[in-house]
């Protein structure tokens, strides 16, 4: 079953059960989806990797939100914001623990046999491509350069 499908299954039960946040959130997915398959260049159907960055987009745009509406001392915009960002982030794989993420570019590194921070834009090029869906960027990146430095 493709993301959309799921959406669109995800959406009828949310108007079924009244869910105004939820069905809000999958209403933007929804409408991403179909941005990204209307776009210049775009196909009729999305790769798995195109349907996971587009989440991931949405999810970080919900989650930069609801830290401004904060700082503005706006907790219930922020509150509808970050319960948006849990409904997009069910559709996300889990991300992976410290430990995990530590073991994974350790072995990174050995492949690429980089000895110190001068070898960052390698480990980087590769992890980034590796570990894409499962860690955030600036983790890899803070990982990365923590493990060169020793």
């Amino acid at each position: 079953m493709t993301l959309e499908e799921r959406i669109s299954q995800e959406i009828k039960a949310a108007m079924v059960a009244k869910d105004k946040v939820r069905l809000e959130a999958l209403r933007s997915i929804k409408s991403a989806i179909m941005l990204a398959k209307t776009e210049k260049g775009g196909t009729d159907m999305l790769t798995q990797e195109a349907e996971l960055k587009l989440l991931q987009k949405q999810a970080k745009q919900r989650n930069d939100s609801a830290e401004i509406y904060q700082q503005q001392n706006r907790p219930e915009l922020a509150e509808k914001e970050l319960a948006e960002a849990a409904v997009i982030e069910e559709f996300l794989p889990s991300m992976l623990s410290d430990e995990e993420l530590t073991a994974e570019v350790k072995a990174i590194i050995q492949s690429v046999g980089a000895n110190g921070p001068q070898d960052m834009g390698k480990v980087m090029g590769i992890a980034t491509k590796a570990l894409a869906g499962k860690a955030e960027g600036k983790s890899i990146a803070s990982k990365v350069k923590e493990l060169l430095a020793k």
